[in-house]
């Protein structure tokens, strides 16, 4: 699938996507304070989760679903609206929301590992030499945080790195169930909505557990960043990624991935006060760098 094709139609859904994804890192930083991270996650896919609904019905398609599809939609909401949203948030609550974004960019490796390992999909040396260079970058960004700590102890950084790779983990999960061929006989406005409903309750069950009651911000500035996070973070979104993956193939629609980070570092030094280093910098530029080779060696296997 040629890049080549990122083009009228293509392009609006690209840039959107890439400019709000990149804002909703620094956003999540701010949801972190008076509510516990779990019940801002209930509460963003909550709403989310309505959003889509109102979303397929406007649409036209039916949110009627078979018990094998919903219970589909369970696995996929828990994988991906529970368990990598949660992770993410306390993962932010000790890192710059820039570094975060960086991390969560690596989600294309155990993507692409998993797609090998459940649809025998073949993994070139070029992406798995992109992927060790993109790891190394990520290595000397923690190894600099880890050394530069000031706001939260090396231990926590330590703890953080190690949240966002699980989240990785889980997220990638969701998206190989999304490549399957039950979750293709599905809308997406209603795969999306279902997921997000029984994620979003999941999310709700977790938190009363972990954390008792639900807890009420009465800031404003609360409830714009959930709706913003629900409706331009998540309903907008995710259907025109879908939608961008139908019209240029997923390896182009991918370069979001490498975009996403690159602006999600400039709004953290802007509103993060995030100190460059000279290693914090090759740290980046190998990260990026890693992720554009492996990008690369996707679409010459996809076009060959």
């Amino acid at each position: 699938m040629s890049g080549a094709r990122l083009t009228g139609g293509g392009i609006l859904p690209f840039l959107i996507v890439t400019l709000i994804w990149s804002s909703t890192w620094i956003v999540i930083r701010d949801q972190l304070g008076v509510v516990p991270a779990s019940w801002s996650v209930c509460y963003r896919f909550a709403i989310a989760a309505l959003g889509m609904a109102v979303l397929a019905r406007m649409s036209g398609v039916s949110l009627r679903l078979s018990g094998r599809a919903i219970l589909f939609c369970g696995t996929l909401g828990i994988a991906q609206f529970m368990l990598n949203f949660n992770l993410l948030y306390r993962a932010e609550a000790h890192l710059t929301s820039g570094l975060c974004a960086l991390v969560y960019a690596l989600l294309l490796i155990p993507n692409s590992l998993l797609s090998r390992l459940f649809y025998g999909e073949r993994v070139t040396g070029g992406f798995l030499a992109g992927s060790g260079v993109a790891v190394l970058g990520i290595a000397l960004l923690f190894v600099n945080e880890y050394r530069a700590s000031i706001s939260a102890s090396p231990q926590d950084v330590a703890l953080a790195l190690g949240l966002g790779r699980v989240a990785v983990l889980c997220a990638s999960c969701a998206n190989v169930m999304q490549a399957s061929p039950l979750a293709r006989t599905i809308p997406v406005a209603t795969l999306l909505a279902w997921s997000m409903a029984i994620g979003s309750g999941a999310d709700a069950i977790y938190a009363w557990i972990t954390t008792g009651p639900p807890v009420i911000e009465p800031r404003a500035g609360y409830w714009l960043g959930v709706l913003y996070l629900a409706i331009a973070g998540s309903v907008v979104t995710f259907p025109l990624y879908f939608r961008l993956i139908q019209q240029i193939g997923a390896g182009p629609a991918a370069y979001t991935s490498v975009l996403i980070p690159i602006l999600a570092m400039g709004i953290s030094t802007l509103f993060e006060d995030y100190r460059w280093t000279p290693l914090a910098s090759s740290g980046v530029l190998l990260a990026l760098g890693g992720m554009v080779i492996a990008l690369r060696a996707r679409l010459r296997q996809a076009r060959g």
